[in-house]
Protein backbone atom coordinates (compact mmCIF):
# COMPACT_ATOMS: atom_id res chain seq x y z
CA UNK A 1 0.00 0.00 0.00
CA UNK A 2 1.41 3.31 -0.84
CA UNK A 3 2.81 5.35 1.92
CA UNK A 4 4.00 8.89 2.00
CA UNK A 5 7.86 7.86 0.46
CA UNK A 6 5.90 6.71 -2.38
CA UNK A 7 3.93 9.41 -2.89
CA UNK A 8 6.74 11.59 -2.50
CA UNK A 9 8.42 9.83 -5.12
CA UNK A 10 5.18 10.01 -7.31
CA UNK A 11 5.19 13.44 -7.22
CA UNK A 12 9.17 13.42 -8.44
CA UNK A 13 7.90 10.97 -11.01
CA UNK A 14 4.85 13.53 -11.92
CA UNK A 15 7.15 16.81 -12.54
CA UNK A 16 10.33 15.37 -14.04
CA UNK A 17 8.16 13.28 -16.77
CA UNK A 18 5.78 16.19 -17.78
CA UNK A 19 8.69 18.72 -17.10
CA UNK A 20 8.45 19.26 -20.88
CA UNK A 21 5.50 18.35 -21.90
CA UNK A 22 2.22 20.51 -22.72
CA UNK A 23 -0.67 18.85 -22.30
CA UNK A 24 -4.38 19.69 -24.33
CA UNK A 25 -7.83 18.47 -24.54
CA UNK A 26 -10.13 17.11 -21.61
CA UNK A 27 -9.46 15.13 -18.78
CA UNK A 28 -10.78 11.19 -19.51
CA UNK A 29 -12.33 9.09 -16.21
CA UNK A 30 -12.75 5.72 -17.36
CA UNK A 31 -16.82 4.74 -17.27
CA UNK A 32 -16.07 2.19 -14.21
CA UNK A 33 -14.17 4.90 -12.06
CA UNK A 34 -17.02 6.14 -8.98
CA UNK A 35 -14.80 9.15 -8.27
CA UNK A 36 -15.80 12.57 -9.72
CA UNK A 37 -15.46 14.18 -13.17
CA UNK A 38 -12.94 16.92 -13.82
CA UNK A 39 -14.47 19.29 -15.29
CA UNK A 40 -11.64 20.85 -17.19
CA UNK A 41 -10.73 21.56 -20.85
CA UNK A 42 -7.27 23.33 -22.49
CA UNK A 43 -5.35 23.69 -25.77
CA UNK A 44 -2.62 23.82 -23.96
CA UNK A 45 -1.48 23.48 -19.93
CA UNK A 46 1.20 22.05 -17.62
CA UNK A 47 0.85 19.61 -14.78
CA UNK A 48 2.39 19.46 -12.07
CA UNK A 49 3.00 17.70 -8.25
CA UNK A 50 3.40 17.76 -4.83
CA UNK A 51 2.99 15.12 -2.11
CA UNK A 52 2.10 15.60 1.69
CA UNK A 53 2.08 12.53 3.70
CA UNK A 54 -0.55 9.83 2.28
CA UNK A 55 -1.66 12.82 -0.55
CA UNK A 56 -0.75 14.07 -3.65
CA UNK A 57 -2.12 17.20 -5.02
CA UNK A 58 -2.50 17.36 -8.96
CA UNK A 59 -2.09 20.80 -10.41
CA UNK A 60 -3.17 21.77 -14.17
CA UNK A 61 -2.01 24.39 -15.37
CA UNK A 62 -3.30 26.47 -18.55
CA UNK A 63 -0.64 27.93 -20.87
CA UNK A 64 -0.59 31.97 -22.13
CA UNK A 65 -2.86 31.80 -24.96
CA UNK A 66 -4.28 28.45 -23.90
CA UNK A 67 -8.19 28.29 -24.96
CA UNK A 68 -10.79 28.31 -23.73
CA UNK A 69 -9.12 30.42 -20.89
CA UNK A 70 -9.86 29.76 -17.27
CA UNK A 71 -7.94 29.00 -14.24
CA UNK A 72 -5.90 26.18 -12.63
CA UNK A 73 -7.80 23.61 -11.64
CA UNK A 74 -6.05 21.28 -8.46
CA UNK A 75 -6.70 17.48 -7.35
CA UNK A 76 -5.42 15.65 -4.36
CA UNK A 77 -5.51 12.35 -4.92
CA UNK A 78 -5.12 9.39 -2.58
CA UNK A 79 -3.33 5.97 -3.69
CA UNK A 80 -5.72 3.66 -1.77
CA UNK A 81 -3.97 0.10 -1.91
CA UNK A 82 -2.43 0.45 -5.57
CA UNK A 83 -2.57 3.92 -7.14
CA UNK A 84 0.54 5.27 -9.36
CA UNK A 85 0.66 7.70 -12.00
CA UNK A 86 2.28 6.05 -15.68
CA UNK A 87 3.47 7.48 -18.38
CA UNK A 88 2.21 5.93 -21.40
CA UNK A 89 1.69 6.00 -25.38
CA UNK A 90 -1.92 7.23 -25.59
CA UNK A 91 -2.70 3.64 -27.76
CA UNK A 92 -1.17 1.80 -25.16
CA UNK A 93 -3.17 2.31 -22.04
CA UNK A 94 -2.37 0.43 -19.23
CA UNK A 95 -5.44 -1.97 -17.45
CA UNK A 96 -7.04 0.06 -14.97
CA UNK A 97 -6.37 3.94 -15.88
CA UNK A 98 -8.82 5.47 -14.41
CA UNK A 99 -8.36 9.16 -15.74
CA UNK A 100 -5.72 10.43 -18.07
CA UNK A 101 -4.52 13.18 -19.10
CA UNK A 102 -3.49 13.48 -22.79
CA UNK A 103 -1.00 15.83 -24.57
CA UNK A 104 -1.26 17.81 -26.88
CA UNK A 105 -0.10 17.82 -31.13
CA UNK A 106 2.74 17.96 -32.29
CA UNK A 107 4.39 14.40 -31.54
CA UNK A 108 3.59 11.48 -30.41
CA UNK A 109 0.49 11.47 -27.73
CA UNK A 110 1.25 10.40 -24.87
CA UNK A 111 -1.39 9.75 -21.46
CA UNK A 112 -0.66 10.51 -17.76
CA UNK A 113 -2.56 8.10 -16.08
CA UNK A 114 -3.85 7.52 -12.40
CA UNK A 115 -3.74 3.68 -12.50
CA UNK A 116 -5.49 1.65 -9.63
CA UNK A 117 -5.83 -1.90 -10.12
CA UNK A 118 -8.13 -2.31 -6.56
CA UNK A 119 -10.00 0.74 -7.09
CA UNK A 120 -9.73 2.28 -3.61
CA UNK A 121 -7.91 5.11 -4.86
CA UNK A 122 -9.73 8.69 -4.41
CA UNK A 123 -9.43 12.23 -5.86
CA UNK A 124 -11.02 15.12 -4.73
CA UNK A 125 -11.33 18.55 -6.95
CA UNK A 126 -9.94 22.02 -5.32
CA UNK A 127 -6.70 21.05 -4.27
CA UNK A 128 -7.36 21.07 -0.48
CA UNK A 129 -5.49 18.58 1.63
CA UNK A 130 -7.89 16.26 3.71
CA UNK A 131 -9.05 18.00 7.27
CA UNK A 132 -7.53 16.35 9.99
CA UNK A 133 -4.32 14.85 9.17
CA UNK A 134 -1.46 16.09 10.20
CA UNK A 135 1.97 17.75 9.35
CA UNK A 136 3.42 15.87 6.43
CA UNK A 137 6.60 13.64 8.41
CA UNK A 138 8.91 13.96 5.29
CA UNK A 139 8.70 17.68 4.26
CA UNK A 140 7.29 19.45 7.74
CA UNK A 141 9.63 17.83 9.89
CA UNK A 142 9.70 20.25 12.55
CA UNK A 143 5.60 21.01 12.41
CA UNK A 144 5.14 17.31 12.68
CA UNK A 145 7.22 17.13 15.52
CA UNK A 146 5.76 20.23 17.34
CA UNK A 147 2.29 18.31 16.76
CA UNK A 148 3.33 15.73 18.47
CA UNK A 149 4.66 16.60 21.66
CA UNK A 150 2.42 19.36 21.84
CA UNK A 151 -0.60 16.91 21.93
CA UNK A 152 0.76 13.35 23.87
CA UNK A 153 -1.98 14.08 26.53
CA UNK A 154 -4.39 13.32 23.88
CA UNK A 155 -6.06 10.07 24.64
CA UNK A 156 -4.51 8.45 21.20
CA UNK A 157 -1.64 8.49 22.99
CA UNK A 158 -3.09 5.52 25.34
CA UNK A 159 -3.05 3.15 22.88
CA UNK A 160 -0.05 1.32 21.94
CA UNK A 161 2.75 2.66 19.75
CA UNK A 162 1.65 0.28 17.14
CA UNK A 163 -1.54 1.65 17.18
CA UNK A 164 -0.82 5.55 17.85
CA UNK A 165 1.61 5.35 14.40
CA UNK A 166 -1.33 5.10 12.12
CA UNK A 167 -3.16 8.20 13.34
CA UNK A 168 -3.02 10.33 10.68
CA UNK A 169 -3.50 13.17 13.16
CA UNK A 170 -0.03 12.91 14.41
CA UNK A 171 1.65 10.38 11.73
CA UNK A 172 0.70 11.90 8.06
CA UNK A 173 2.14 9.46 5.93
CA UNK A 174 2.74 6.45 7.74
CA UNK A 175 0.94 3.33 7.31
CA UNK A 176 1.47 -0.43 8.17
CA UNK A 177 4.96 -0.78 6.39
CA UNK A 178 6.59 2.08 7.78
CA UNK A 179 5.05 1.36 11.48
CA UNK A 180 6.82 -2.21 11.31
CA UNK A 181 9.80 -1.18 9.88
CA UNK A 182 10.66 2.18 12.71
CA UNK A 183 9.45 -0.18 15.32
CA UNK A 184 11.89 -3.34 14.17
CA UNK A 185 14.90 -0.93 13.86
CA UNK A 186 14.37 0.91 17.04
CA UNK A 187 13.96 -2.45 19.35
CA UNK A 188 10.64 -0.42 20.53
CA UNK A 189 7.94 -2.60 21.79
CA UNK A 190 4.82 -2.97 19.61
CA UNK A 191 2.51 -3.00 22.25
CA UNK A 192 4.01 0.29 24.79
CA UNK A 193 1.94 2.87 25.53
CA UNK A 194 2.57 5.38 22.93
CA UNK A 195 3.37 7.95 25.63
CA UNK A 196 5.61 5.88 27.45
CA UNK A 197 7.68 5.75 23.82
CA UNK A 198 7.57 9.67 23.34
CA UNK A 199 6.90 11.95 26.60
CA UNK A 200 11.00 11.67 27.02
CA UNK A 201 11.68 13.42 23.75
CA UNK A 202 9.70 16.51 25.62
CA UNK A 203 13.24 16.94 27.34
CA UNK A 204 15.80 16.05 24.64
CA UNK A 205 17.83 18.73 22.94
CA UNK A 206 17.73 19.29 19.52
CA UNK A 207 20.08 17.60 17.56
CA UNK A 208 19.80 14.52 20.21
CA UNK A 209 18.92 11.22 18.64
CA UNK A 210 15.26 10.26 19.25
CA UNK A 211 12.35 8.11 17.20
CA UNK A 212 11.90 8.07 13.92
CA UNK A 213 13.93 11.25 12.05
CA UNK A 214 14.62 11.63 8.47
CA UNK A 215 17.63 11.23 6.17
CA UNK A 216 19.45 8.83 9.21
CA UNK A 217 18.47 10.70 12.32
CA UNK A 218 15.92 9.60 14.30
CA UNK A 219 12.28 10.79 14.37
CA UNK A 220 11.23 13.49 16.45
CA UNK A 221 15.19 14.65 17.67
Amino acid sequence: MPEGPELHLASHFVNEACRELVFGGCVEKSPVSRNPEVPFESSAYSISALARGKELRLTLSPLPGAQPQREPLALVFRFGMTGSFQLVPSDALPPHAHLRFYTAPPGPRLALCFVDIRRFGRWDLGGEWQPGRGPCVLLEYEQFRENVLRNLADKAFDRPICEALLDQRFFNGIGNYLRAEILYRLRIPPFEKARTVLEALQQRRPGDPGPLAPKGKLLLT
